[in-house]
């Protein structure tokens, strides 16, 4: 895993160039501390940081084709490389042992068609002095980041908003307002998008082409998720899966440092661990948070994973919300706004986990891929709920909306779950077609954001066959809009952020496709989601960890806005110019002290816009 960097400004000296491409790559040391490269050629810079992970003594970046034409730098894995070498070795003369090299030759011979033969994850940029051209890549979950910015004959990209400022400092760095609107709809912002309006990202499962002539960058899909076509009986399915979990935690073994895993104690970090216990040579290192606070502590369910698989386990309690901490992952890592509370504990399971291993195992796609989210079981009693008089669906809302909402995690808490889904019904009008979870009901969103109500990008379309069922349509979107824009921003930059490489096997592209070309019916039965998961893979875990109530990663942030988190955030709100009403917020913040209603994620949600607003709206190096 690695940090890259790319800028073709032919106005400035070549010194000034490998300037600015050494500070992006300063900023980038994080991504990469086992190695520096910086190349220039023929009016273009690339930059790289390595994390060895895979042929530790070779494999230099950036890397260049033998007659000086082609070069490359790339971050990521390909887990198929020694299959593709295999491949391509009767037209190529390797000099090196890696996957660098696989994707350089790949890319010469075949160009961005190779993209579809390559399983992992990658940022890549790809240019050809000769021509002038330039080619750049993301995987197709979207694992791995990379932000571009073009203007004139100018362009420039890097690995995170940060490296980019370095490089590209006289870019257009003003805040984007539509992404504005979509983070305070969604949590973050869509893809493609940031909060800058100069700067892009490419999206998950595109292409960008550029040539220095031309000047108009193009970007393009190269993969679509395909949904249904399975033609099988379920047994088959159930078998398959199986068989292509297993094979997905096999590959993403292939290293030559050690792997360790995750486990938070719930379903999917467990199947995980319990695949690779079994792949693994020795104990497998597993790594959790505790919390103090019992309602969102889950160690105790990891501690009885570790132990009946036999892995070599490691905890660390949590100590809880630190400014400090905070302003370095959001304005350093992530570079921009980002409401999810629990990229701080991720960032210290990766710090633990950072101080034994190189490499580790998650759980994350679990969820999106077999319908494992509480917001799923909500649609499917939203379905009954909606079948009832308007005038019984109102008296309900106004009993549950009458009863103080518990400060607690909706693990423990039917009246807290009661007031979640009166939420999903306020709700409902304004997220169809859904998109993603809205993180304010409509009527509060206009008194909120009035200078906002007309802004917003376009969201990205989704395949017809995914919108035939509303329980698939929220999965389609989750895995291709919330999976990519939260959970694995969150899961990279933190652990990247202790230069740590993340592995997902959930999210290797044959489960992924084959999760979403099955009835949607068959991932759920009733109120219980991951049905054909279990009948997959039920028996490599305990029977307790599938009973269990699912909890998630869960952070007690209603109680530090009750103490000096909402004291700073009442500050903000006084002093930070910004399109949000602050008597609003105020008013939220009385209610959610006084106990009434329960704020916190609404609150964290403008804390982290104030927060980067009040340090210059830039990312931070």
């Amino acid at each position: 895993m690695c940090g890259v960097g790319f800028l073709h400004a032919p106005a400035l000296e070549p010194a000034e160039q490998c300037r600015r491409i050494k500070a992006g790559m300063n900023a980038l040391q994080h991504r990469g501390p086992d190695g520096e490269g910086v190349q220039s050629v023929d009016g273009a810079v690339l930059g790289h940081r390595r994390l060895s992970i895979i042929d530790l003594a070779g494999s230099p970046q950036p890397m260049a084709s033998t007659d000086g034409r082609y070069h490359l730098t790339y971050n990521g894995e390909i887990y198929n490389y020694r299959e593709l070498r295999r491949q391509l070795a009767d037209h190529w003369a390797f000099r090196s042992d890696g996957d660098t090299e696989v994707l350089l030759a790949g890319l010469v011979l075949h160009g961005a068609a190779f993209l579809h033969r390559m399983e992992g994850m990658w940022g890549f940029c790809f240019w050809d002095a000769s021509e002038g051209r330039l080619l750049a890549a993301r995987d197709r979950m979207g694992k791995k980041p990379l932000f571009y910015t073009q203007w004139g004959d100018v362009f420039a990209a890097a690995s995170e908003l940060s490296a980019l400022e370095q490089i590209a400092p006289d870019a257009d760095w003003s805040e984007d307002l539509d992404s504005t609107a979509d983070y305070f709809r969604y949590g973050f912002t869509l893809p493609g998008w940031t909060f800058y309006r100069g700067i892009r990202e490419i999206p998950p499962g595109h292409f960008l082409e550029w040539h220095s002539g031309d000047h108009t960058p193009s970007v393009r899909q190269w993969w679509t998720l395909k949904v249904g076509g399975w033609s099988g009986s379920i047994s088959h399915a159930r078998d398959q899966i199986a068989n292509t979990f297993n094979e997905a935690v096999d590959r993403r073994l292939v290293a030559d440092v050690e792997v360790g895993a995750f486990l938070s104690g719930g379903v999917d970090s467990s199947l995980v661990c319990a695949s690779a216990s079994q792949r693994h040579g020795g104990a497998l290192k597993s790594f959790t948070i505790a919390f103090s606070d019992p309602r969102y502590d889950e160690s105790g369910y990891a501690a009885s994973v570790a132990g009946a698989l036999g892995t070599d386990h490691h905890c660390q309690e949590f100590p809880g919300w630190d400014l400090q901490t905070l302003t370095a992952l959001v304005l350093g890592h992530v570079g921009q706004p980002f409401a999810d509370p629990s990229l701080l504990p991720t960032g210290l399971v990766s710090q633990v986990a950072a101080e034994y291993v190189k490499v580790a195992l998650s759980g994350d796609g679990g969820d999106e891929l077999f319908c494992g989210y509480e917001r799923y079981h909500a649609r499917t009693l939203l379905r009954w709920y909606t079948s009832l008089p308007a005038t019984a669906r109102r008296g309900v809302g106004r009993v549950i909306r009458s009863l103080p909402e518990p400060m607690t995690h909706h693990s423990r808490s039917l009246l807290k779950k009661a007031h979640l889904f009166q939420d999903v019904v306020d709700r409902h009008g304004a997220e169809t077609p859904y998109i993603a979870n809205h993180l304010f009901p409509p009527a509060h969103a206009r008194r909120l954001f009035p200078q906002l109500q007309d802004h917003g990008h376009k969201p990205p379309p989704f395949e017809r066959a995914a919108c035939a069922d509303d329980l698939l349509e929220l999965m389609y979107a989750d895995a291709l809009v919330y999976l990519p824009q939260d959970i694995l921003v969150k899961v990279d930059r933190t652990s990247m952020a202790h230069s740590l490489e993340v592995r997902c096997p959930f999210l290797d592209s044959h489960l992924v496709e084959m999760a979403f070309s099955v009835p949607a019916t068959w991932h759920r039965r009733g109120m219980k989601g991951k049905q054909l998961l279990r009948a997959a893979l039920g028996s490599t875990i305990p029977p307790s960890i599938w009973e269990r109530r699912k909890q998630g990663f869960g952070v007690p942030i209603h109680e530090w806005f009750r103490s000096d988190l909402g004291a700073h955030l009442s500050d903000l709100l006084s002093t930070c110019d910004a399109p949000v009403e602050s008597a609003g917020f105020d008013a939220y913040l009385r209610d959610h002290r006084s106990g009434k209603r329960d704020h916190g994620f609404r609150l964290w949600n403008v804390y982290n816009y104030l927060l980067w607003k009040s340090n210059g709206a830039r990312p931070r190096s």
